[in-house]
């Protein structure tokens, strides 16, 4: 399904994988990926980053002063990079993982725009678990999206999207259940 948006090419897909497959990715993924809790350095004071995270690829990554070293690729996160590559008919040689573990986890506004990552990136988003609301706003215009990201779910950003955008996945009232997101980029090193 096209999400229409200025300065935006946004594809999303609900039902990528159906619940079965979803729901047994999300416990291979439990098992195989060593998740870490993080921490970054704002306005001169340690904070931990509110989820758990890994990092998958050949190189590091960095991102708000935060150096991500790589870990090798486990057999499912292998197994849904190939699927989303197929897919969409784009490479990808790197993937952050984020384990949200409930609804006080999130992740603030941001562009996927580190100058490793090239002009105009394409962002591949897979969505294992419970559904969280991913919220988009138009850097200039100011105008906003939200995408309720459900389980199994694929969400394409390519184009001008991170140059034009930001988005987030912000804390939550209701109560939500454990949720993994996968965004597989291509890294230019």
């Amino acid at each position: 399904m096209k999400i229409k948006a200025q300065n935006a090419l946004l594809n999303y897909y609900p039902s990528f994988f159906d619940t079965k497959v979803a729901r047994t990715l999300t416990k291979s993924l439990l098992s195989e990926v060593a998740f870490s809790q993080d921490t970054i350095t704002l306005y001169g004071k340690q904070h931990n980053v509110p989820r758990l995270q890994a990092w998958f690829g050949s190189a590091g990554y960095q991102y708000s002063g935060l150096l991500m070293k790589p870990l090798s690729w486990t057999p499912s996160l292998l197994a849904i990079k190939e699927k989303v590559e197929h897919f969409s008919g784009y490479q990808f040689n790197s993937a952050l993982v984020n384990l949200y573990r409930n609804q006080h986890d999130s992740v603030s506004w941001h562009s996927d725009d580190e100058p490793e990552l090239g002009k105009h990136p394409v962002i591949a988003s897979i969505s294992l678990g419970a559904t969280r609301t991913f919220k988009l706003k138009h850097k200039e215009s100011k105008e906003n999206l939200t995408i309720p990201l459900v389980e199994g779910s694929l969400l394409m950003m390519e184009g001008e999207t991170q140059e034009y955008w930001q988005h987030a996945v912000l804390k939550e009232k209701k109560a939500s259940g454990p949720r993994i997101n996968i965004t597989f980029r291509q890294l230019h090193k």
